[in-house]
């Protein structure tokens, strides 16, 4: 059955603009969740349920396929369709979280920008975008606009994720998993085994793209949405 609702989660420091073109291709009532208010992923997961209608449809980026998972286990009755794009199911390796306390201490002395700036490029965006200042700057709009506070809470929360591939195997809706080749953060690799134990979940991985696919392949990611959608 076609999706009656679209729930749009977006990754770590971003808000509605990671997702502004699939809004306007969207055929159902789309809203962007708020994940910026809770430093953990059950909060973050009850705020949303809290708002949403009693069934609707969710496609999560990086951070906002995190939450997904969440949501799928604190009420999988509601969810009728998945898309998890560029996400990791696995809970942060140690490495990443002493990365990430450090990071945050950078944010909280004034240092957001610079931080921001220094791991765009090269971390999360496709080489043939890597030049594009359009998508570079509302990348840093965003993150700016959202300030650390909210990155100290999504630090938080993805630091201490829960470990998600169990749920993998339980998630029974309709589900694509998305990434783009040349994502470096979460490989294609990473979205081919979870694609593997997601039962019927159906696998794209798109060329010259990176982390952001929503913005940097938006044409392949909205029609990759209706059609899955429209089941």
């Amino acid at each position: 059955m076609p999706a009656k609702h679209i729930v749009l989660l977006p990754g770590m420091m971003c808000d509605e603009r990671l997702w502004s073109q699939q809004i306007a291709a969207m055929s159902a009532p789309t809203e962007v969740a708020d994940l910026s208010r809770a430093d953990n992923f059950a909060e973050m997961a009850a705020q949303v349920l809290a708002k949403a209608p009693s069934e609707f449809a969710i496609a999560g980026l990086s951070m906002g396929g995190i939450a997904a998972f969440e949501i799928w286990r604190q009420a999988p009755e509601r969810v009728t369709h998945l898309a998890l794009l560029d996400t990791n199911p696995n809970p942060d390796a140690p490495d990443r979280k002493a990365m990430r306390f450090e990071q945050m201490a950078e944010a909280a002395s004034g240092k957001l920008e610079k931080l921001v700036i220094e791991s765009l490029k090269p971390l999360y965006l496709a080489e043939q975008n890597r030049d594009d200042e359009s998508m570079l700057q509302t990348i840093l709009d965003m993150a700016l606009g959202l300030g650390p506070e909210v990155f100290r809470r999504q630090s938080l929360a993805v630091l201490n994720r829960d470990d998600s591939v169990p749920t993998l195997p339980t998630i029974t809706c309709p589900t694509t998993v998305i990434c783009g080749r040349e994502d470096t953060i979460c490989t294609p690799e990473l979205h081919e085994r979870m694609a593997e134990q997601i039962p019927g979940a159906k696998l794209v991985v798109i060329d010259n793209c990176g982390h952001m696919s929503s913005m940097e392949q938006p044409h392949i990611v909205t029609t990759e949405l209706l059609r899955l959608f429209a089941q």
